[in-house]
Order: structure tokens, then sequence, then C-alpha cells
């Protein structure tokens, strides 16, 4: 019997019938394979004689450590005639979306939630969740309120989803933590709405008048040096605004060509830097007592905010319509029209996804038409 950790866990595969895999340092310690590849951990004890078994939580959304510890804490529990039998505690009956939103955000968002997903978790507990939900009790929660919520917020599908998909997690966590039963998550069948990713990519021409309206912000000085060396980055590099906005001069090796980021929304990755893109970052005048390549006007912090400046520098460009990472879109479309594939742009973009550079898809039949209307052009000119 191994010891429990992610590791073997991870590497435990299903087989046609569940199995149980014991620990062996913790006695009664488990997790149940199922066929489905899911695992599951459990611990099993005596109480009064009799051998009980208690569900502690998914695999994933618990981690081997705290189910090793809650599993230390049942069987001291059935030690002293104390027994769970794998039921709700009575506290945990009582307990409401108020209380099962304060314990999320204090126990599960800090080690599972990047700093900017989690603050965007809050916001919308707060603002969508707790007044509608907030007061009812966690076990009341069913189907029905999270439809109810969701088709509430119709007409905005992409926030509604968001909303349902935190509403979801809250739940889950609510089993895990024994608030609720097991496996009777209510927004496990509501039907997201389909969302319309909006899609703006700048022409050659729109190109050109916004790297005019680049200078003229230079010259004219209605834009900050740090700002206007951002919007550069970003158009040059594909990256995401927080990831450059947040760039620190450890993470760029001019060397090399490269911008090794240890964090970012897909997890740590390198940027590789084209030669205009270099020459930006050459150009940046260094303060030995910021370690941003952007600094902000606070001291010790960095630029945090490019809507002023865009605005600006996108009004004197006269292109309307224009968000700051439709300049990423952007990038990618002109990878594919210089010839490059989509696992390449995938790579460039710091996708761990295919579906996620596939959105791009139809941009690599550009060349293809522009090929076919050449030659349709060539037959009308000569049939006349």
């Amino acid at each position: 019997m191994p010891k429990i950790t992610k590791r073997t866990v991870d590497a435990l595969t299903p087989s046609e019938r569940e199995r149980v895999v014991w620990d062996e340092d913790l006695k009664g310690f488990g997790v149940r394979v199922h066929p489905t590849g899911r695992k599951v951990y459990i611990v099993k004890y005596r109480h009064e004689g009799r051998a009980v078994k208690a569900t502690i939580g998914p695999h994933g959304l618990i981690t081997p450590a705290a189910a090793r510890a809650r599993a230390a804490e049942i069987v001291t529990l059935a030690r002293t005639g104390r027994d769970l039998e794998g039921k709700t505690p009575r506290k945990a009956v009582g307990a409401t979306m108020a209380d099962l939103a304060r314990r999320f955000m204090d126990e599960y968002a800090p080690d599972h939630l990047k700093p900017n997903t989690a603050a965007l978790n809050r916001k919308i507990i707060e603002k969508r969740i707790l007044p509608r939900l907030g007061r009812r009790r966690v076990a009341d929660i069913g189907r029905a309120d999270a439809a109810a919520l969701h088709h509430d917020m119709r007409s905005v599908p992409g926030h509604a989803n968001r909303t349902l998909g935190v509403l979801s997690r809250m739940l889950t966590m609510a089993e895990v933590w024994e608030m609720r039963p097991e496996g009777v998550n209510p927004c496990r069948f509501v039907k997201k709405y389909p969302e319309h990713k909006r899609e703006r990519f700048l022409s050659d021409d729109e190109y050109r008048r916004l790297g005019a309206a680049l200078r003229d912000a230079e010259r004219e000085g209605f834009a900050s040096p740090a700002a206007i060396a951002a919007i550069r980055l970003l158009m040059l590099t594909g990256c995401r605004s927080g990831e450059i906005l947040s760039l620190k001069w450890e993470y760029v090796d001019l060397a090399w060509g490269e911008l090794r980021l240890p964090d970012s929304k897909t997890g740590a990755r390198i940027v590789y830097l084209g030669d205009p893109a270099i020459a930006v970052l050459r150009g940046i005048q260094r303060r030995e007592d910021s370690p941003w390549v952007l600094p902000g006007l606070k001291d010790g912090a960095h630029l945090a905010f490019l809507h002023g400046p865009w605005g600006r520098i996108t009004e004197r460009a006269g292109i309307g319509n224009l968000r700051i990472h439709d300049l990423r879109h952007s990038f990618a479309s002109g990878g594919l029209l210089v010839g490059e594939g989509l696992p390449m742009i995938g790579k460039l973009l710091g996708h761990n996804k295919v579906q996620t550079t596939a959105r791009y898809a139809h941009l690599a039949n550009d060349p293809v038409k522009s090929a076919a209307n050449r030659i349709a052009s060539r037959i009308a000119e000569v049939a006349g």
C-alpha cells in the first residue's frame, strides 16, 4: 500500500470495477477509484463494534493533506465515542450561504484561485449571489434556485454563466465540507447560455494610424512614456495586459530575447520576443529604485491602468470600438496571415488548450480567399 500523496493519486488508473487504495501510514484512510476515473477520499473506522465508512471529498477539490487531516480527525472522534457516520454535522446543517461564502473565500480561494480570479469571485459573490441567496440555508438550495438566478441574468449571458460557475464551485465545496449531501450540486443540469465572443482585429491601415498616434503621444506628451511602452509591448508580443503591466526586470532576458514569466493565466510560461519588442524594452529607462519594467506613480507600485491613455491614443488614431485586449487578437491574426499555423500561434500566446487557439481558425482561410479572388479576377478579366 503506498502513501497517499498527490503524485500517487494522480497516477491511479481506473479499472472495470470500483476499487479502494489504502494509505500505508494512516490506517483506514484511502481513496476510492471509480470506473469513470473519479477519485474520492474515504475513511474506514469502527464505532461501537461496527465498521463505518465515511466520504471525505473528491480528489482535486480537496488535497491529500487536507483529506488525511480530516480522516485523522474522524478516527479520533470515533475513538472518543463520537461518530459522524459520514453525516452532516449539526452545526453545518444550519449554515447559510453567507457562512459558505466566507469559508469559500477564506479557505478555498487563497490556495486554489489566482489573486485576480479570487477578486472576481468575491465581487460575483457579494454583488450577485449573496443579495439573492445569502440568508438561505446551504442545504436548502435547489436546482430551481440556481436556474432562477441564472435566468434572471439572461440579458447578460456572460455574467450569468460566470455567476453560475462560481455558485457551482461554492456548492461543490459545501459537499466537501459536509454542509450538504455529496453529489447533489443543483447547478449541474442548468444549461449555460451561448456566448458570442467579441473578435476585433486591426487592419493594416489601423495599425499605421495607431503607430502614428503613439508617436504623437511621445512628441506631445498626452500619454506617459510607460503607458506608450506598455501599448507597444502589447501590440508586439500578444501578451495579456496584466503580464506586461506586472513585468519585472528579473523576468526579462534580452540576450535570449525572452520574458520568463513565473505566473500567468495558464501558469509559468516563456514569451518569445521579436526584435521590435526587444527594441522597445531596450528603450525603457530603468529605475534603480523599482523592480518593475513599467513603474507606476506610487512608490513601489507598477503601472496599473491603461484605459485613460488608451482612450486618448485611439481617439487620436481615429479608431473606435477597440479594446486593449484586441491587440492580442490582432497579434494572433497577424501570425496566421504570415503563414504560421494554429499550434505555433497557441505557443506564442501561451494557450494550454487547443480549443482556445481554434477560435482563430477561420482567419487561416484569408490567404486562401485572397488566392481565390486573384484567380477569379484574372479569369473574369480575360473572359471580359
